[in-house]
């Protein structure tokens, strides 16, 4: 199978439901407890480590608009935290935030201008990039969030690839994908704890769908440079590295002014 028709297929994988289940071999990538100024560092050295910009030059190479000695890839800015909508809050636990924190990013820019986000977490060995993602969507929403709505949480719903910014009592559209769910003028957190519980509250890790199965596990397997497979991520929805194995994400959503 061929790393787009891969790539497709765990997308529609991923995007079905909130808390994945590791299956097989696959151990889930714990959350960072915080993006604080030590795992900031951690994250930035494991993005701009020598292997990881050598795996971006190909990255970058893979449809012929640069060529991988040519690409130069560099990291720019400081790397970010990134959250997505928390199953504790899907399942109505009390006091539960809408989001949590899944991962550490950091941009990754080629010589030609393309862009990347490394995707980071710390594992059994470390500080390690789990994926990379094409595009800068983690980068531009953050921004887009912090001026819609200063002090709030910036999250994405990953089942719908839906980006939100979440303040006080409510929950506000950054894309497209976020207005079909709630409306150009967002709704209450309430309103949206509502929707999100009848949408993934039977897909939740330790259900009857994710014991059966359902809810996560290996993609095909798919091949970037090293043949190894992609396995997906426990528990955030997202699609990680196995090996020097890259899976590429195309997002390309318009944002919300």
């Amino acid at each position: 199978m061929t790393l787009r028709a891969t790539a497709a297929a765990a997308v529609l994988a991923a995007t079905a439901l909130l808390g994945l289940a590791p299956q097989a071999v696959a151990a889930p990538v714990p959350q960072p407890q915080a993006a604080t100024a030590e795992n900031r560092a951690a994250a930035a050295q494991a993005a701009a480590a020598p292997d990881t910009l050598a795996t971006l030059s190909r990255f970058f190479a893979r449809e012929g608009k640069v060529s991988a000695t040519a690409a130069q890839p560099r990291i720019e800015g400081e790397a970010i935290p990134v959250s997505h909508l928390s199953p504790e809050f899907v399942a109505g636990k009390a006091g539960a935030p809408v989001a949590r924190l899944e991962f550490l990013a950091s941009k990754a820019v080629s010589s030609d201008g393309q862009q990347a986000a490394l995707w980071t977490a710390r594992t059994e060995a470390g500080w390690q990039v789990v994926n990379i993602a094409t595009g800068d969507d983690e980068f531009r929403y953050a921004q887009l969030g912090a001026a819609k709505l200063p002090g709030g949480t910036v999250f994405r719903e990953p089942q719908i690839d839906a980006w939100y910014v979440a303040g006080g009592s409510r929950v506000l559209p950054l894309d497209e994908d976020a207005v079909r769910a709630v409306g150009a003028g967002g709704t209450t957190l309430n309103a949206y704890r509502t929707r999100v519980a009848a949408a993934y509250g039977d897909k939740l890790p330790g259900s009857a769908y994710a014991e059966g199965g359902m809810a996560g596990g290996y993609a095909e397997p798919g091949t970037q440079d090293s043949g190894a497979p992609v396995a997906l991520l426990a528990g955030g929805g997202a699609l990680a590295l196995s090996g020097a194995g890259v899976l590429v994400l195309r997002r390309r959503r318009p944002a919300v002014a």
